[in-house]
């Protein structure tokens, strides 16, 4: 896998490897990955079809994975092709051709609009119907994340960590937020997150930061990982994974920091357990998933943080952030096994592979169906039962 770190200065530095920054400190991570283990499966896992996209995240960085839309599924690649397939099926229902629009961040959209990030700073807007271009922006900075689209708002993050809110309707530049990054970073962005008057995003400096949805005005920010150390590699503390929002209760986590619920309305913590993860959380309706930055995979009580269990036989294999969908966990690897697990306890329950490629991007879950997507732009929807 080639995730890298960001030097965000005059430049941006990359530092090329096999994830192994992100684990940086007691273990340079020169560990192999841990070989899979055979099982008996608990679970029957049917591959409904797969598909491709050009060139998919390519060597970005760019976590990119399908946005689902009812019954539509909508991919992208850094080679700039945009497509719209059928959920059921796979089949192509349009796509657009664009080789000079590095499509880096989503694809996003709310059933009207699909938007799309770029490398090169531009964020485009296209009918979901037909892909007819809608509008296009201009920001300072590469697009690595999927915006966020609401029907009355569409929220793009940038790489120099500022908040982008638009006009849904012919892209107009509503409001700007900008907040501190630091000197170097993970490679990565957190989605940002619209709930109904406020905008919630995580930040490289470890901070869980919400502001007003209208005006882009500050509202509460809460830290989840505190950078320390003599060196800039130490002190990284990226909240860069999912955070989801269940019930009036925000879930997060960060990279040498930790897994915590949070009052959406205010950020004042309800639990917090320490913890590292670049990936994000899965909530489900009793418990919260994490993978963390070792290849682990553990659940917490949704409503105190208490320990359920943890997975072990996934270390130093870089895994994707966890879906739930149904009883299981579903988590990818850089080898491109997807790893279905038991959510009452954590035992394997299943595994098919997509390709050769990592997977880099969190499952999207629709129902009772999981679509995953590779580095290399392969997409697999599979049903679980």
């Amino acid at each position: 896998m080639k995730r890298a770190l960001l030097a965000v200065a005059a430049v941006s530095i990359v530092l090329g490897g096999c994830n192994w920054i992100k684990n940086l400190g007691k273990k340079d991570n020169v560990a192999k990955p841990t070989e899979l283990v055979e099982f008996a499966p608990t679970a029957t896992v049917t591959r409904l079809w797969t598909a491709s996209i050009g060139k998919g995240a390519g060597k970005s960085g760019a976590r990119m994975q399908p946005a689902v839309n009812g019954d539509r599924v909508y991919v992208a690649s850094v080679d700039g092709k945009l497509q719209v397939l059928d959920a059921g099926n796979g089949r192509r229902l349009w796509s657009i051709d664009e080789k000079k629009m590095p499509f880096s961040g989503g694809p996003a959209s709310n059933g009207d609009l699909v938007v799309v990030g770029t490398l090169d700073g531009r964020v485009k807007a296209y009918s979901a119907q037909d892909g007819s271009e809608r509008w296009q922006a201009l920001i300072d900075s590469e697009v690595i994340t999927a915006p966020a689209v609401a029907a009355d708002l569409v929220v793009v993050r940038s790489q120099d960590g500022r908040l982008y809110g638009f006009n849904p309707v012919d892209g107009e530049r509503r409001w700007v937020y900008e907040q501190a990054v630091p000197v170097l970073s993970l490679r990565g962005n957190s989605t940002p997150l619209i709930d109904g008057g406020l905008v919630i995003n995580g930040y490289d400096s470890g901070r869980l930061v919400a502001v007003q949805a209208a005006d882009g005005a500050p509202v509460w920010n809460q830290s989840l990982s505190v950078a320390e150390g003599r060196t800039e590699v130490e002190r990284l503390a990226d909240a860069d994974g999912a955070i989801v929002l269940d019930g009036g209760v925000l879930f997060a986590a960060a990279y040498r920091g930790q897994i915590a619920a949070l009052d959406a309305s205010n950020g004042s913590l309800i639990w917090n357990r320490d913890l590292s993860s670049y990936a994000g959380v899965a909530v489900g309706p009793a418990s919260v998933v994490v993978s963390d930055a070792e290849g682990n995979v553990l659940a917490f009580d949704r409503q105190n943080g208490a320990n359920l269990w943890k997975q072990d036989g996934l270390l130093n294999r870089w895994l994707s952030g966890p879906a739930i969908v149904g009883g299981y966990v579903v988590v990818g690897d850089l080898e491109g096994y997807v790893h279905w697990l038991n959510i009452a306890d954590g035992s394997f329950a299943a595994r098919e592979k997509l390709g050769k490629k990592p997977i880099e991007g969190t499952p999207v879950v629709a129902g009772d169906v999981v679509f995953v997507e590779d580095v290399a732009g392969n997409i697999g929807a599979f049903r679980s039962e």
